[in-house]
């Protein structure tokens, strides 16, 4: 009987501490919403738990980071007196590097790769330079204007 009676007590000490046991949470370190005429969206940092949701124009992946980013045919930038233009970007074969407003006997580009490696260092050659993207793989590519050892803009290039 006292065998029974210990058997009966250990059940429901497991049954109540099951009843009552709660999983680890983690809390969010951020979120928000965001909408638009397009329709909207709340989101959350740090979630843990993600799921995919497939539509008819798309899908999300609920937790887990997704990447847009907005590109544009060309590139001008004004720095002081000098217009710096890339285009087209995101490019296939050629892109066209233009220099307006600028002496540029001294200027060189220099392309990277993302990781940081240098890939060609060429001085300009006139107003319009033609750099040939044809022999480099589909990547995220960053285009240097350097005067006399000094960086006057670095370009994002996506090469297709």
């Amino acid at each position: 009987m006292k065998n029974k009676k210990a058997k009966l007590c250990a059940l429901l000490l497991l049954g109540f501490g099951l009843i009552s046991a709660q999983a680890q949470e983690t809390p969010t370190a951020s979120g928000g919403d965001a909408s638009s005429s397009g329709g909207s969206v709340s989101y959350s940092v740090g979630q843990v738990i993600y799921t995919t949701n497939i539509g008819t124009t798309g899908s999300v992946a609920q937790g887990v980071q997704q990447p847009y980013e907005i590109y544009s045919i060309g590139i001008e930038e004004t720095e002081g007196q000098i217009l710096l233009t890339v285009y087209p970007n995101p490019t296939t074969d050629f892109l066209i590097l233009k220099v307006e407003n600028y002496d540029n006997e001294n200027l060189f580009y220099q392309l990277y790769d993302i990781s940081g490696k240098l890939l060609e260092n060429e001085k300009l050659g006139g107003n319009e330079t033609s750099i040939d993207m044809s022999n480099f793989l589909p990547a995220t590519y960053f285009l240097k204007v350097i005067d006399n050892n000094k960086e006057i803009k670095t370009f994002k290039i996506i090469k297709n």
